[in-house]
Formats: structure tokens, sequence, C-alpha cells
């Protein structure tokens, strides 16, 4: 496809090419100022003087605050993209990477990693996990495809069964190898651990991401149906893996590097388009950016609420995406 195809009304597509332009602009100067709070909130004090005249504060920002900034907005960007890609291919509002089995099955991949190849590269590790996510996605789907879709609520309570089955499993294998504790890490995320040298998979991750913008048309067209997409000349069943594909190569990159971000890939994608339309490529600027600012504000109240001690950001964005989660529902429930 040489370009994107919009079936919306004229008035329409411009208030949400409107709507987006000024949900790109306020995420940007957000992005901007939370990226600027981020490197100096936390238990040791940054300041220009100390930065200037102090080795160790010097040496605190480029080995701590710098890549953790970095690591936030990189696994919030990519979180969030996928969320929005599974969303369009699956045709449903409420499904991302962590309510269809993805993240569980990538976690279930890293466990057996460490178990039965604990020499491997992290690098390994994360192909291992990724091919995981990208079977038990495509399970996942299969399953889908075999149940009557009588409700926009059959998907997600069927992702979250089946996950919880895969969760089960892994969970079982990691009480067996005692590695409960590293599992729990890597189902929900902790951005404390992140330090030079330690985070550099997660730009894999945004370069994964990047795809979504090449493909963002054939991602939307695929959206719109089978039998539309074929009218259109698209192959759904390529466009549906190169979807999983990139779905599970990010999930895999930050399940390894820093565990997955709970509701991030679920409630972003359906605050923009509510905004600017099904249309990804328009919606992914805002998405990306709007992924990136969540992230970034989690972290940083999840520093402050018991400072000088942190609360990792699987809690705050947990608390936060199931509030919003509800509230998506409830919305669904009445229209």
């Amino acid at each position: 496809m040489s370009g994107a195809v919009d079936i919306s009304p004229s008035g329409a597509r411009g208030g949400s090419d409107r709507a987006g332009a000024l949900l790109v602009w306020g995420g940007l100067l957000a992005l901007v100022l939370l990226a600027g709070v981020s490197l100096v909130v936390g238990a040791g004090q940054l300041g220009l003087r100390g930065l200037l005249a102090d080795p160790d504060t010097a040496g605190l920002l480029l080995t701590s605050r710098l890549p953790r900034t970095a690591a936030l907005i990189l696994a919030g960007m990519s979180s969030a993209i996928t969320g929005l890609i599974i969303q369009r291919l699956v045709q449903n509002r409420f499904v991302d990477p962590t309510t269809m089995g993805t993240v569980d099955s990538a976690a279930l991949g890293l466990l057996l990693a460490v178990i039965f190849l604990p020499a491997a590269s992290p690098m390994t590790r994360m192909g291992i996990a990724a091919l995981f996510a990208w079977g038990g996605t495509g399970l996942f789907l299969l399953l889908l495809r075999a149940v009557p879709r009588r409700s926009p609520l059959m998907p997600p309570l069927l992702g979250i069964s089946y996950g919880a089955v895969i969760g089960a499993a892994a969970s079982f294998i990691a009480w067996q190898m005692d590695l409960m504790q590293s599992l729990g890490a890597w189902m929900s995320a902790d951005f404390s651990i992140v330090l030079s040298g330690r985070y550099e998979m997660l730009y894999l991750a945004a370069g994964f991401t990047a795809l979504a913008w090449v493909f963002a048309d054939r991602f939307t067209l695929a959206g719109l149906g089978d039998s539309m997409a074929k009218t259109l000349g698209l192959n759904p069943g390529q466009v549906l893996a190169l979807g999983i594909t990139i779905v599970a190569a990010v999930a895999g990159c930050i399940v390894v590097t820093v565990g997955f971000i709970p509701f991030l890939g679920l409630i972003v994608p359906n605050l923009v388009s509510r905004r600017v339309g099904d249309n990804l490529r328009r919606a992914l600027p805002a998405v990306a950016l709007l992924g990136a600012v969540m992230t970034l504000a989690c972290d940083i109240a999840g520093r402050l609420i018991f400072h000088p001690y942190e609360l990792p950001i699987g809690v705050t964005m947990g608390v936060l995406g199931a509030v919003v989660f509800l509230v998506l529902l409830l919305r669904s429930q009445r229209a």
C-alpha cells in the first residue's frame, strides 16, 4: 500500500488531525518536562553545582539517571505501540500483550532459558522469550477464532484466562527451581535496576516498533476485517504474522530488560483513538508520546510517594491502569 486509506468524512478527518496535532505537541512538552524531573528525582540529589564540582554526582547522572530516563521513554513508547497494533489486528479495544498471554508466554520462555541455558547471553534469552511470546500469541488467536464473539469483552476475558494458565505453569516451574522472585520481576516492571550497560536492548525494541510506522497502512486495513482487506489487495495472514512478530519481539526485549509494564498498551491506544480515530498512522505519534509520558509520570510518582524509598512502576501503573480500564469498560457498556 502506497498510502493511507481513510474512509472517514472530511470534516471528521480534519477534526481528528487537529486533535492529533494537539496531542503530539502537548505530549512533546510533557515528555520534556517529565524527563527533566526524572533526572533529578531520587534518593540521591542532583544539582547544577554538584554536576560541575562533584564527580560522584556526575557519575550518578551518567550511570543511573540518564539510562533510567531513556529506558522509561523507550519502554513506554514500545509498550503503547504494541497495544495499538494488536488492538487493530484483533479488532478489539480491550486486548493488549498483558491480556492475551503474550507477556506470560515471554516470561515462560525466559524462565526455561534461565533453567536450561544458564550461560546464554541476554540476546539469546531475549530471542527465546520472543519466540515463546510469538507462539503464545498465535495460539491465543487460534483459540479466539474458535470462540463466538458475542461480546467485546470475550477476547480479553479469554486472554486473561489463557494467560493465567500459562502463568500458573510458569509459577509451578519457578517454584520448583526456586526462581519465583525472578519470575515476579519479569512480570512487573521495575526501573530501579536500570544502569548504563543494562538497558540498551530496549533500543532494539524501539527499532521493532518503528516497523509499525512503515507498515501502518497495512495494519489499518487489516483492522477493517479480512474480507475488506482482501478486496483492497492485502494478504491478512501476512499482516497478522508481521504484527505478531513485532509485538512478540518487543515483549521479549522488555521482559528480559525491565519487566513488562501492565495496562499501558491497553489504555493509551484507547485514550488516543477517542481523539484521532482508528487510522494507525495518524495515531502512532500520539500513542508513542503518551505511552512515554505515562511511564515517566508513574515512575516519578513511585519515587516520590515513599521518598527516599521507591514503589515499582508495576504498582503505580497497575493501579492507574486498572482504574482507567474499568472506566473504559463502563463506557463501552453504556454505549
